[in-house]
């Protein structure tokens, strides 16, 4: 019985080990076959930051034909390049078919195309454009001047055509007599409105007996940021106000302004305080230098930040039908409803945020101003005299 047992656990034992070895000489012996590239599923990253970020058309949609291919529906935008080495090329921006094809020695660069030529994120992103030689590889030693008209620079023009031709409009009817003899109707009805909102709660209030002066400035920023805002939600726009290069520049204007408007007494109280002891001036000299210059950054990240983010959320809570999707048919649709729902409701109120996005820079911008060129009590009473008139 016991050598039957020990002879079994022989027997057992050398057939498991017969399998081990053939399982690893037939694993030596198979060819490797290349592994099959999977799918590209829903990428939510891609598409929030292809979104919010500058590109060189207007993107509305896409969607897989029958054929396996790629729909795009996009409105291409002219491209003007120049280097050292190639002049200037001038083109539309649908010759690169998105990323795929090579137009006069460049490329444009897409997620995919970094990631396959490993190149390093801290140095190209996508939607750029580079430069490359016969064999498609890139020419890291030519340095390209893009100098095309991105779809936050055409959208800003719009809407900066839009807003001179509706004041041109709105002047013309004025010099007719109309809105003076008889009451305003139409857009001269809605500008007169945001006229008078503007000058009676942002430019009196804060700017008081000089508030005629700096209105028009005040009136153009606060109808440049609302247009651009409300131009920002149709869906395949540009978000111009949530790129930080145009609030910086609106920020930068605002604060020219500001110094420019500034008196002998706003430099007093910041350089020696009124009623400060000695030491603690000290430390309020460094203090108030510094919120000079965080003024303007204030109102630049606060216009910026909130653009971004009210985007970021609508296009997140579309995200998410998609990403449902991936995971399971029937549960992408079973989330869409509740999806669109939230969407419609944030939309709304991005409608909302982007008129008191515009209000809020405005009247910062005015307060800041009234601070600059605020006087001593003689100047703070005909503020006030001039506020109550």
């Amino acid at each position: 019985m016991a050598s039957n047992s020990i002879k079994s656990l022989l027997v057992a034992v050398f057939i498991i080990s017969f399998l081990f070895i053939s399982d690893i000489s037939f694993a030596q012996h198979t060819p490797t076959v290349a592994p099959v590239k999977k799918e590209k599923i829903f990428d939510a990253n891609e598409v929030i930051f292809g979104h919010i970020m500058d590109a060189h058309e207007f993107h509305f949609l896409s969607y897989k034909k029958a054929d396996g291919t790629t729909f795009h529906a996009t409105i291409p935008l002219p491209v003007i390049l120049y280097s050292k080495n190639k002049g200037f090329s001038c083109f539309m921006s649908s010759a690169f078919h998105h990323g795929e094809h090579e137009i006069n020695g460049y490329t444009l660069l897409t997620n995919e195309k970094i990631d396959d030529l490993k190149l390093d994120r801290n140095k190209y992103s996508a939607g750029h454009i580079v430069a490359v030689n016969k064999d498609g590889a890139i020419e890291t030693a030519t340095s390209v001047l893009d100098l095309s008209p991105t779809r936050n620079v055409v959208q800003m023009l719009l809407a900066l055509s839009l807003l001179v031709f509706l004041l041109i409009k709105v002047a013309g009817r004025y010099k007719k007599g109309e809105g003076i003899k008889t009451a305003p109707t139409g857009w001269q009805n809605t500008m007169e409105t945001v006229i008078n909102f503007v000058n009676d709660e942002i430019a009196k209030p804060n700017l008081g007996a000089k508030s005629n002066k700096y209105l028009p400035y005040i009136l153009t920023v606060f109808l440049f940021i609302l247009i651009n805002n409300i131009f920002g939600l149709i869906p395949g726009s540009a978000n111009v106000t949530g790129n930080i290069a145009f609030t910086f520049i609106l920020s930068i204007i605002s604060f020219i302004i500001i110094l420019f408007s500034s008196k002998s007494h706003y430099w007093m109280h910041i350089i020696n305080p009124p009623g400060v002891p000695g030491w603690v001036k000290i430390i309020l000299l460094p203090v108030e230098i510094l919120g000079i210059f965080t003024k303007p950054f204030e109102l630049m990240i606060r216009l910026f930040a909130n653009m971004v983010a009210g985007h970021i959320l609508i296009i997140c809570l579309i995200s998410l039908i998609f990403i449902m999707a991936s995971l399971n048919q029937y549960v992408g649709w079973g989330f869409a409803p509740f999806s669109i729902a939230f969407t419609i409701f944030i939309y709304f109120i991005e409608i909302l945020v982007a008129f008191l996005q515009a209000f809020i820079f405005t009247i910062l911008t005015a307060v800041f101003i009234g601070q600059a060129f605020e006087g001593g009590h003689d100047d703070d009473h005909d503020h006030k005299e001039a506020i109550v008139a």
